[in-house]
């Protein structure tokens, strides 16, 4: 099982609390979200934040696009460590990109344009495994994640440059390439491959099966 995952009830209390606490106080700003597993603790915040205490959905706290996660940076800075490595996954530095969660289900693309299939598969499973990688040495992987998921990842959405961060898609929050407009979160929008497709429709099945 996903580690991620055995941390959620602990991190979803905690996090619960905070989000009441912006309901109570007519919070309008964005939420920030950087505690793992992003996408689920995203949704948690949603619900926590526009339950009443009758436990009903009221919908009077934080809105949904002012709830982002902060997890997917490092998921793309491994792929794009990978991808410079190997010629023939190297259009992944120009035109792929990274989807849902920081951790199991994550979705690499190659190519957004000339996606691959096999390339991709084998792209996500060296992105996934990196930090096991890391740890066989002795070592726990934080730097990183802490510099391209977190400050690189929230200055980014500051400036408005498009950055990977989980926001809302239908009914759960999910990690993709998005924005910060004056018209609120932009989402690039893309012709799928139908097998990317696939497998973004798993992750998403996978995602909301979890809250």
């Amino acid at each position: 099982n996903d580690v991620r995952m055995a941390q959620f009830e602990g991190n979803k209390d905690i996090i619960s609390k905070y989000a009441r606490m912006a309901r109570d106080k007519g919070f309008d700003g964005y939420f920030a979200v950087v505690s793992d597993p992003v996408d689920p603790l995203c949704k948690a915040v949603f619900l926590e934040s526009n339950t009443n205490e009758n436990r009903i959905l009221d919908f009077r706290g934080i809105a949904p696009n002012k709830i982002i996660g902060f997890g997917l940076g490092v998921m793309n800075a491994r792929a794009a460590f990978y991808a410079e490595k190997d010629d023939s996954i190297s259009n992944y530095l120009n035109d792929g990109q990274v989807f849902g969660p920081h951790g199991k289900g994550l979705v690499v693309a190659n190519s957004m344009n000339n996606y691959d299939n096999e390339k991709s598969k084998y792209l996500t499973e060296k992105t996934v495994n990196a930090n096991l990688e890391i740890r066989a040495f002795g070592y726990k992987p934080y730097v990183a994640p802490s510099l391209s998921s977190g400050s690189l990842s929230i200055t980014a959405a500051i400036q408005g440059d498009y950055f990977y961060g989980s926001s809302l898609m239908g009914d759960i929050f999910m990690g993709a390439k998005i924005r910060l407009t004056n018209s609120g979160l932009e989402v690039p929008q893309y012709s799928l491959h139908p097998l990317l497709k696939e497998r973004l429709q798993e992750t998403y099945n996978g995602l909301r099966s979890i809250i």
